[in-house]
């Protein structure tokens, strides 16, 4: 028994010790917000000053490029589908969509607007074709737009989900928004005066989930949300203070038809602007404040890396799982 005990505890402790985070990029001029991890070998970033880089030997090696005539836009979010194809979203005035489909070598913008009320928050696909992207309320309404046509064209969807005031949606790691399944189901997650989640069924019906997150300021609320393992993550805080732990994580294990969320019993270090959905019940978050793991399905939290990312994301088919953020910064998480 006592050797089977010490046996244990090693393999424990191999575990631990496994899961690290590794420095592979950095030294660029510009701030990560977008990472579409497309397999164990394709992945695009996009960030600050119109910076966007896709690799295709998984990470070791990046083709960076400022997107000719946009070096000042932001790119918060980005959708890959190869090396070849990639969405990529601009927050801020222009608001604007560009698509590639030779691998950055070109860029067709596919939306504009030089309205200040327009700001883009995230993108999310269901499948090649059909995608929506989010943006800030306007007349009181959340933005959403909606392409069947892997991007080439958006249109506004008719059914729109009413926000309240001073309500708004944060385009700190473009996932603010996921799309859940081929039935056209939608988590919308959102910040400022309030922290809810739209639930859009089959885009034409929103009913409304209350999040237990810190809220009440414009730097405060739900930042992303994932869904795996039959549960729901969420993650936020307040970015304005971001070593501040106190309600910033927040879980539900069931039927998303009716969603009651518990505050996570050990939290994580801080602020966390990105979740993502591992395998069973493991999701990995990070933030400014550093990057938390969860074996648990978001109940109990456990630091992993002191060092600031905005966003982090699986491949979408195989195992690769990367981070980026501030600085060109990218790195790699082992499990």
């Amino acid at each position: 028994m006592k050797s089977a005990l010490i046996i244990f505890c090693l393999l424990i402790t191999h575990c631990l010790q496994a899961q690290t985070i590794t420095l592979i990029e950095q030294g660029k001029s510009t701030s990560i917000r977008g990472l579409s991890v497309v397999s164990d070998k394709v992945a695009w970033v996009s960030g600050s000053k119109g910076h966007v880089a896709v690799t295709t030997d998984g990470g070791h090696t990046w083709a960076w490029q400022q997107v000719k005539g946009f070096e000042q836009s932001d790119f918060r979010d980005v959708e890959a589908f190869s090396d070849k194809e990639a969405i990529i979203m601009s927050s801020g005035t222009p608001a604007l969509i560009l698509r590639t489909v030779n691998g950055g070598a070109s860029w067709n913008i596919t939306f504009q607007n030089n309205d200040k009320a327009y700001f883009l928050d995230g993108m999310g696909f269901f499948d090649a074709k059909h995608g929506l992207l989010m943006g800030d309320p306007i007349n009181g309404k959340f933005l959403l737009l909606e392409t069947t046509d892997s991007g080439r064209t958006w249109n506004a969807l008719k059914t729109l989900p009413e926000a309240l005031a001073n309500e708004a949606a944060f385009a700190a790691s473009g996932t603010s928004l996921r799309v859940l399944n081929s039935r056209n189901n939608v988590l919308l997650l959102t910040g400022g005066s309030t922290s809810r989640i739209l639930l859009g069924v089959g885009l034409k019906s929103w009913n409304t989930i209350e999040v237990p997150l810190i809220h009440g300021q414009p730097s405060q609320g739900g930042f992303s949300i994932a869904v795996g393992g039959g549960g729901t993550v969420v993650v936020g805080g307040d970015y304005q203070q971001n070593k501040k732990a106190d309600s910033v994580a927040c879980y539900y294990s069931g039927n998303e038809s009716r969603m009651k969320f518990q505050l996570a019993k050990q939290m994580p270090g801080g602020y966390q602007s990105c979740v993502t959905y591992l395998f069973d019940h493991t999701f990995l978050s990070t933030g400014t404040s550093g990057s938390n793991i969860t074996n648990d399905g978001g109940a109990t939290w456990r630091p992993i890396d002191t060092a600031s990312y905005n966003v982090c994301e699986k491949a979408k088919s195989g195992n690769l799982i990367l981070l980026a953020g501030d600085k060109g910064k990218i790195a790699i998480f082992k499990n």
